[in-house]
């Protein structure tokens, strides 16, 4: 497929009631604009449509659907796999669309696409209230939403996709449609777990849950001497501790805390954090389990303003993450995440296990998208970094330790942690498994040349 401008002038072809900016490679904003988060992405698309309204959105889509480029859809631009940016294509981007709007009484947010968490976060605090997220504040709202929403209240309150209420969406035909619990409910399913391929989504809107604005929280970390011992007691606290508790545990380097000596920093650990999101009287026995599972090197639990974690620098990072659903945590997987972590030699690596369960496993198939309800755990092989003369040997380690783990999985990848876009059109059966026949059908639907496909969008 030819390059877009090999045949025509895109800022001449897109109609003037477009009021968003159109970068080409010729503009002086070209590099910073077709870079995303991740910095191991590094694609030339030949026009980046940034989008100020829903009406520039109807154009792109228009200007899409005339001269057939491969497309892609940015939002936050944080998604690791990169499949916000296409090469010799069109990038619908929606980075410039942002903002929150809050109904207390209602408990509704509804968010434009180019939000972050940490943005979502801000404004929903104010009121003591939240939409389950992720782990880190620089993730997009709608990229994690429409992939699933694996966060640190899923047991409580399930996947950021269970708290959807509505999408606003511009489809392959250039209509804009509401998919909501009284129309285009099939639009809404699918929305909660296929991650891309139904359009462009420009806003969505999220019930709320009341936390905040402090909560308790464990983060304690102990010796890999100890990781066998500790994982093994983790593991049997997973299944005592209620469901207002969503504990992690993350194989990786010792963080440089200023109380943590510098002989110490990036010395293999295992941590172990969760957030309790129930009565706060009732918080310390909820999270004393997690506290007492081997002799900590740091213990900085307590109570905090709740927020997620900061994201690491844009552009700098070089970021890879693929992962597994585990029905069950057996010995013989945790000796296999700690020769793992032992072989890595990479001081941003990490092997980080997620509980499931509770209030994800409540919710039926017939609401969403959202294929892997009966896991037990999610293991994702984590990889962050700045030096690209590491970049072969921290991607080998990363693929070869998920290789190394499938023994002990069921054959589920999570959406969100997929690889990069080629390895996640590699697993497209494993991230969709069961919801796959009903997804492709909706998808046939409402895009049926395929404008949003995966296919149409690879040059």
């Amino acid at each position: 497929m030819p390059a877009i401008e090999d045949s025509v002038e895109p800022g001449k072809a897109f109609g003037p009631g477009f009021g968003g900016t159109i970068i080409d490679r010729h503009h002086p904003g070209y590099d910073r604009a077709r870079g995303v988060w991740n910095g191991l992405i590094d694609r030339r698309p030949a026009v980046i449509a940034r989008c100020s309204s829903v009406a520039d959105v109807v154009e792109a889509v228009r200007f899409a659907g005339e001269h057939r480029p491969p497309v892609s859809i940015r939002a936050g631009g944080h998604q690791v796999a990169g499949s916000a940016v296409c090469d010799d294509g069109l990038v619908i981007d929606l980075s410039a669309m942002t903002g929150v709007d809050v109904d207390p009484a209602r408990r509704t947010a509804r968010v434009r696409a180019g939000t972050t968490v940490g943005s979502l976060d801000t404004e929903t605090q104010v009121f003591g209230l939240a939409v389950p997220g992720g782990d880190v504040t620089g993730t997009g709202v709608a990229g994690l939403a429409l992939g699933g929403g694996i966060g640190l209240l899923a047991r409580a309150h399930g996947l950021t996709c269970d708290h959807l209420r509505s999408i606003e969406i511009v489809t392959a035909d250039g209509l804009v449609r509401t998919a909501g619990p009284g129309e285009h409910t099939d639009l809404l399913w699918a929305a909660r777990g296929c991650g891309r391929g139904l359009g462009v989504v420009t806003s969505l809107e999220f019930d709320l849950v009341d936390l905040g604005p402090s909560v308790s929280i464990v983060e304690v970390y102990y010796p890999a001497e100890q990781g066998e011992s500790v994982l093994r007691a983790w593991r049997d606290a997973v299944s005592a501790v209620p469901d207002t508790v969503s504990p992690m545990a993350i194989l990786r380097g010792m963080p440089p805390y200023p109380q943590v000596p510098a002989e110490l920093h990036d010395t293999p650990i295992v941590g172990v954090g969760a957030v309790f999101a129930g009565p706060p009287e009732r918080a310390e026995a909820a999270l004393a389990p997690l506290r007492r599972l081997g002799t900590p090197l740091l213990d900085v639990s307590g109570t905090v303003g709740y927020e997620q974690s900061p994201s690491p620098p844009a552009g700098a990072t070089r970021s890879f993450m693929k992962s597994h659903f585990l029905d069950e945590l057996t010995d013989d997987a945790i000796r296999t995440l700690l020769d793992q972590q032992a072989r890595s030699t990479a001081a941003g690596a990490e092997l980080v296990i997620r509980t499931m369960g509770g209030a994800i496993r409540a919710v039926p198939p017939e609401r969403s998208a959202f294929p892997h309800r009966g896991a037990g755990f999610n293991v994702n092989v984590n990889a962050i970094w700045r030096d690209a003369g590491l970049d072969d040997a921290i991607l080998d380690w990363s693929r070869s330790a998920w290789a190394a783990l499938g023994p002990h999985a069921n054959g589920g990848v999570y959406l969100n942690f997929s690889g990069l876009d080629e390895d996640a059109e590699a697993v497209h059966d494993a991230v969709y498994g069961p919801s796959a026949a009903r997804l492709n059908a909706i998808r046939a639907a409402f895009d049926p040349d395929g404008l949003f496909s995966w296919a149409a969008r690879r040059p």
